[in-house]
């Protein structure tokens, strides 16, 4: 029996070393890997930015704790936040501490409880953002939940309206819902939520852990939508492949996270600050972003060869893509597995493609070529 907990359903390979978008497993079998970790390989693996970043700053300092001052906070904090609307950030070690501490800030700031969230959303494990979470196999057999979640239809502007009341401190949302389907926001959706919030005083938390730091093509996915958060919470891409979160946040919400209100023991630690600025050094360059939307373009076309029409429906932007099936996907996945392909589900019949930001033209089409054999065995079996 293993030492561990059995709280993973583990895929029987074990990856040894990286490079870039391909990994090799213990046996010396070559994959290309379309997970990136889920999302959190923004530059692949052992990009040399990051490698020198951890090295060089390992040997300076690792840790310090928050008790003291930090430019080093400072200086990723203005990245984050410059050409935007938000004014400071908060550092922590995970997208779902990053919702914890929004999730805190919207009910500190509004002195209100109530926060609506939506079915098929994913914002953590974690007691809080579990709550907040919108897919009930998340929360199974963990008791009582916090009761101050309203859990809504996506896309679903009546529903919306009608749930709205003087209770409601905020609305939390993700721009793709990429563990519940890559589920993306409609324009109309999109335009009754700015309005309420306007119009109401409702604070928007927008969830970027899977979707920000260029996944999309822009530095966050809300920028190609109508919407203007009050607060963002980012992870994944942020770091790399090293551990960080931060929630970013306006200017009218600083004086409700003063001194004691919230804090971390590792969050904003050097290590982390080093490895997200050289990562965001890479990433918010405006060519690498232009180059993301040029390899989206490239890798839907590609697929857009192999799928029959009305049998599969294409998802997602940027680097977040999913193909939706009338079928489960667990078999499709397996199989490109063994053919030396990566790749993850969203919920049962979506298969997500997540390549690093850094794939090249020929690797996509590569996993097209694999791909494309199995869909159609898929189709027709």
């Amino acid at each position: 029996m293993s030492a561990l907990f059995n709280n993973y359903a583990r895929r029987p390979i074990h990856i040894v070393k990286g490079s870039g978008t391909t990994v090799i497993d213990d046996k010396g079998k070559s994959y290309l890997d379309f997970t990136s970790g889920i999302a959190v390989l923004s530059l692949g693996h052992s990009h040399p930015v990051i490698v020198n970043a951890i090295q060089e700053q390992s040997e300076k300092l690792m840790h310090i704790s928050n008790l003291f001052e930090s430019p080093e906070q400072e200086q990723l904090a203005q990245s984050l936040i410059e050409g935007t609307h938000f004014a400071h950030a908060f550092f922590c070690n995970s997208g779902a501490e990053a919702n914890e501490a929004a999730i805190k800030l919207a009910r500190k700031h509004t002195s209100k409880s109530t926060i609506i969230t939506f079915e098929q959303s994913f914002h953590g494990r974690t007691f809080g953002a579990m709550s907040a979470t919108g897919q009930d196999k998340v929360k199974s057999g963990f008791g009582p939940l916090l009761q101050t979640f309203k859990t809504l239809p996506f896309n679903d502007s009546h529903a919306l309206e009608e749930a709205v009341d003087d209770s409601v401190a905020a609305i939390m949302l993700e721009i793709i819902q990429g563990e519940g389907g890559v589920n993306e926001i409609t324009p109309e959706f999109a335009a009754t939520i700015s309005c309420l919030c306007k119009e109401k005083g409702i604070l928007l938390i927008v969830d970027e852990i899977q979707t920000g730091i260029g996944r999309t093509g822009t530095k966050y996915a809300y920028e190609q939508t109508i919407l203007q958060p009050d607060i963002l919470t980012l992870a994944k891409g942020l770091g790399g492949g090293f551990p960080i979160g931060a929630m970013i946040g306006t200017a009218k919400l600083y004086e409700s996270f003063g001194p004691g209100s919230h804090g971390t023991t590792f969050g904003g630690n050097p290590l982390a600050m080093a490895v997200a600025s050289a990562t965001i050094g890479q990433v918010f360059n405006k060519q690498f972003l232009e180059d993301v939307k040029k390899k989206s373009v490239f890798l839907v076309s590609k697929l857009c060869e192999i799928l029959p029409e009305n049998q599969f429906e294409l998802r997602g932007k940027g680097l977040l893509l999913g193909i939706k099936c009338k079928e489960e996907v667990a078999s499709i996945i397996q199989q490109a597995e063994e053919n030396g392909l990566l790749l993850v589900q969203a919920g049962s019949n979506v298969i997500r493609l997540l390549p690093p930001l850094t794939v090249t033209e020929e690797e996509m089409e590569q996993a097209v070529s694999i791909l494309s054999s199995l869909v159609l065995t898929a189709q027709y079996k």
